[in-house]
């Protein structure tokens, strides 16, 4: 067979071994391998597989990714997302939806110091489905919001899909974390407008809650006192170039557990679970990046992205026709693969395209994002869904998944509008030489 029917073959083997539920990451450095020892040889393969997964690991630029999931684990657990949702209910837990437009606010607050769209779906589940539950919230509502708000984790920075992207493309990770913080806090607008129209349309669904005074509202401001800290501290930090990325993480996960321990509120117990749930999570992202990294090195030798890509650029289309099936291509491959895999398998592709057609890399970091964030509520992998049933045991997963559906309207329409106006991705980066 020749080297890129090879690959094809390669390419649906993936598919059909992750439909089969393995393990991403496993099944990438599987494919990869298998793929270079027919290509060129078992000992190179063994070789390649070796390297880059001790390269991945080793890596001083990844270290960044643990630290920033440590200080959302510790924050978790040290109960300042409890803190944050109290907060946002105070203000906004009269109004129609009220409950459900404070889980989202408060997903964007634990977005601001998590960094990852599974870490933040589980964080709020675990805290807001029992509230709204007892409440009489629509199930359906309630475990969509937070599904959907949960996908805020990968954009509002940190995030770790930025890190990711910027190490890979070699971009500012700073300039992307700033390039995400005005789609992050549209896209929360619009989850929240689409809470509240649903509870006009359906009032049922969402009874309101006690009108809180202003007296207990502003007492209810300390809550967000220890995430408004953590972030300037991070993110001013790293823009006023204190440190690096991999020590902003560093001095974001030292700060929160100070945070924590001055607070009294976070146990050893706590503390332990909060650095093997880190610890966890760290690994899963790494052998992913590690898989990809493998399963890249096979997809090279097929040349399949050098074709792919000289047949997309030669296409008669205006530039933007040929960003639209780009973008397609990340929607539909968003509903079969993980976040982190799809960027990593696709960036080696599409990066040369969109460069070489005059988009800004920065506005496309952040388009790709937006549009993988629909994959983590989509049919039929939907991460985050089955994240969220994960808490919501007695909810069936097809339930969840149309909660969750109204809310890829917010994100369709977003990435829509970033195309005419890449300012709103491009502005707070522009201030930044």
């Amino acid at each position: 067979m020749s080297p890129t029917t090879v690959g094809l073959v390669g390419i649906v083997l993936l598919l059909v071994l992750l439909f089969s539920r393995m393990p991403v990451g496993f099944v990438m450095a599987l494919v990869g391998f298998l793929g270079f020892s027919y290509l060129v040889d078992f000992r190179a393969a063994l070789s390649i597989l070796g390297k880059d997964i001790f390269s991945t690991f080793a890596s001083y630029s990844f270290t960044v990714i643990p630290l920033f999931i440590l200080m959302g684990q510790i924050a978790f657990y040290s109960g300042i997302s409890r803190r944050l949702y109290d907060t946002a209910y105070a203000f906004l837990g009269h109004l129609p939806g009220g409950l459900a437009i404070a889980t989202v606010w408060a997903c964007a607050g634990f977005a601001a110091i998590c960094g990852s769209t599974n870490a933040s779906a589980a964080t709020m589940a675990t805290v807001a489905l029992p509230e709204m539950k007892r409440r009489g919230y629509d199930r359906r509502l309630a475990t969509g919001v937070v599904a959907a708000g949960g996908s805020l984790g990968i954009l509002i920075p940190p995030s770790v899909i930025f890190i990711v992207y910027g190490i890979a493309t070699e971009q500012s990770i700073g300039k992307l974390f700033l390039a995400g913080i005005l789609p992050g806090l549209v896209l929360s607008g619009m989850f929240c407008l689409t809470v509240y129209l649903w509870s006009i349309m359906r009032p049922e669904v969402a009874p309101r809650g006690v009108k809180v005074g202003w007296k207990e509202r502003v007492r209810s401001l300390s809550g967000v006192v220890e995430t408004l800290i953590l972030f300037f501290l991070v993110m001013g930090g790293l823009f006023a170039g204190f440190f690096t990325p991999t020590e902003a993480g560093a001095v974001g996960a030292g700060g929160v557990i100070v945070l924590a321990l001055i607070r009294r509120r976070l146990s050893w117990q706590g503390f332990v679970q909060g650095v093997m749930e880190s610890t966890r999570i760290a690994c899963m992202v790494l052998m992913i990046v590690a898989g990809a990294t493998v399963f890249g090195h096979f997809l090279a030798i097929t040349r399949i992205p050098y074709e792919l890509a000289s047949w997309v650029s030669e296409l008669p289309l205006p530039p933007w026709a040929i960003m639209t099936l780009i973008i397609l291509v990340y929607l539909i491959g968003g509903c079969f693969l993980d976040a982190l895999a799809l960027i990593l398998l696709t960036i080696p592709i599409f990066y040369p395209i969109v460069t070489s057609l005059g988009f800004d890399p920065i506005w496309f970091g952040v388009i790709i994002v937006l549009v993988t964030q629909m994959g983590v509520i989509t049919p039929p992998v939907g991460l985050n869904v089955y994240v969220v049933s994960g808490v919501a045991k007695d909810v069936p997963l097809e339930e969840i998944f149309k909660g969750a559906l109204p809310f890829l309207i917010s994100l369709v329409v977003l990435a829509l509008l970033l195309i005419p106006f890449p300012k709103l991705a491009l502005f707070l980066p522009s201030l930044v030489k």
